[in-house]
Parts: structure tokens; C-alpha cells; sequence
């Protein structure tokens, strides 16, 4: 399994572990990170949630109680998590989750940080979308 950048730590073990809903990755480094699926969907890289560009980001609500039905290869260098709730466009690289483990606190508190200026609660749900024009969807 290679990582997208020379000499980045790849994965030795990805264990996804339903009932307490973290998906383990272990790293060549030695590193070992337990990812909530919460934090894994509400972070997800895919245009639906970081939009096109910076300003674009799509907040996400409502998914604490996501799981995850299925974590397919993408080539060897990342995977793609189907959630619970439909959303199945994101793909984790790698380095992605390196960086989901190893910055978790500053991550989650960028995003409570975010619901807060916002004036969203963590539980709440999404909104329901209009045509925002993007024609890529």
C-alpha cells in the first residue's frame, strides 16, 4: 500500500469496529488512531461536504449516530467509506487519515468551533437542499 506522498506512513491494519463506531487504522510508523465515523463523515473530503473550493464547505449535522456499512479499496492508496446515511462520494487517502488521527482534537474543535458560529448543534439535522447550481451533482 502506498501513500501518495514518498516516504508517508501507509496502513498495516484498518479494523472497523461497528459497535462503538471507529474505524482503527494502524501505520507503518507505528502510529495508531481510533476515527469516530462522526468525524470521518462530517470531515469527509468529497465535493458534497468541502464543496469546490474555500468558502464551499457544506456543514455537517446530525451524524453522531452514523455507521458504516462497507470500506471499499481505492487502488492502493486510499478507501471509500458507504455511511449509513447515503453519503458514499468521499475518498479517504492515506495521508487523510494520517492527518484525521494525528490532528483528531484540533479537528474537532475547528468543528464545534464552526456549528457554533453557525448557530447548528452538533445533533441537529441538515437542512434540507435547494438547487445551489452546481452541476457536477
Amino acid at each position: 500500500m502506498a501513500g501518495l506522498k514518498p516516504g508517508a506512513p501507509t496502513p498495516t491494519a484498518l479494523t472497523v469496529h461497528g459497535q462503538s463506531r471507529v474505524l482503527e487504522v494502524a501505520f507503518s510508523d507505528g502510529a495508531v488512531f481510533r476515527l469516530p465515523f462522526e468525524l470521518m463523515r462530517v470531515l469527509s473530503p468529497s465535493a458534497e461536504v468541502q464543496g469546490h473550493g474555500p468558502g464551499q464547505e457544506t456543514l455537517q449535522t446530525g451524524k453522531r449516530d452514523v455507521t458504516l456499512l462497507g470500506l471499499e479499496p481505492v487502488g492502493h492508496y486510499a478507501v471509500k467509506p458507504t455511511f449509513s446515511d447515503g453519503h458514499d462520494s468521499g475518498i479517504f487517502t492515506w495521508d487523510y487519515l494520517y492527518t484525521l488521527g494525528a490532528e483528531q482534537d484540533r479537528l474537532w474543535a475547528d468543528y464545534e468551533a464552526r456549528l457554533q458560529a453557525a448557530g447548528r448543534q452538533r445533533d441537529d439535522p441538515m437542512p434540507v437542499k435547494g438547487g445551489h447550481g452546481c452541476a457536477s451533482h
